[in-house]
């Protein structure tokens, strides 16, 4: 459920940044609904061109760039296997585990946050704020900033600055 409510804001907000660079003020946009169990067309293909631009990406089969963004995470060489009666080979499989983890990565990178802000709510003693922000409140990262900024303002920005190779590589 978290994985598709990810993957849908990240859909949303790559579509919302394309249309805003296109439209005028003054039009006004219809964003397409998708339901949960079933995708239509355009929302399996947006994923396929968004992330169309990487090599990894490019070199999957026709087959995988029709399904939608949760099944393609999801999906494993037996899978596919079972849908197409083909075996993937070797290499295919690498190319589909690699454009797998370029996609999960570029999902959960951390574009909520320029690195300049990062680097201004360090200083500021927010680190804790913008790296829980980043992690979406997971890990312990966030919490053992919080409390070396509380303990003394400067062990927590060290911290906040050394952990930001983390979200921007």
């Amino acid at each position: 459920m978290k994985q598709k409510l990810a993957a849908f804001l990240f859909m949303a907000a790559a579509l919302l940044t394309t249309l805003s660079s296109v439209a005028s003020p003054g039009m006004l946009v219809v964003l397409p609904s998708s339901g949960a169990s079933s995708s239509t067309a355009p929302a399996e293909k947006n994923w396929a061109d968004t992330f169309g631009t990487n090599p990894d990406v490019k070199a999957l089969s026709p087959e995988m760039l029709k399904m939608s963004l949760d099944k393609f995470l999801t999906l494993t060489p037996s899978k596919y296997k079972e849908m197409t009666g083909k075996k993937l080979g070797l290499k295919k499989s690498m190319e589909l585990k690699a454009a797998q983890k370029y996609v999960k990565k570029k999902m959960t990178s951390g574009a909520d946050i320029s690195k300049g802000v990062y680097v201004l709510l360090a200083i500021l003693g927010l680190g804790w704020l913008a790296m829980g922000l980043l992690d979406d409140w997971s890990g312990s990262d966030w919490i053992v900033n919080l409390v070396l900024t509380f303990l003394c303002w400067i062990p927590g920005i060290i911290h906040a600055l050394v952990k930001m190779k983390k979200y921007y590589s």
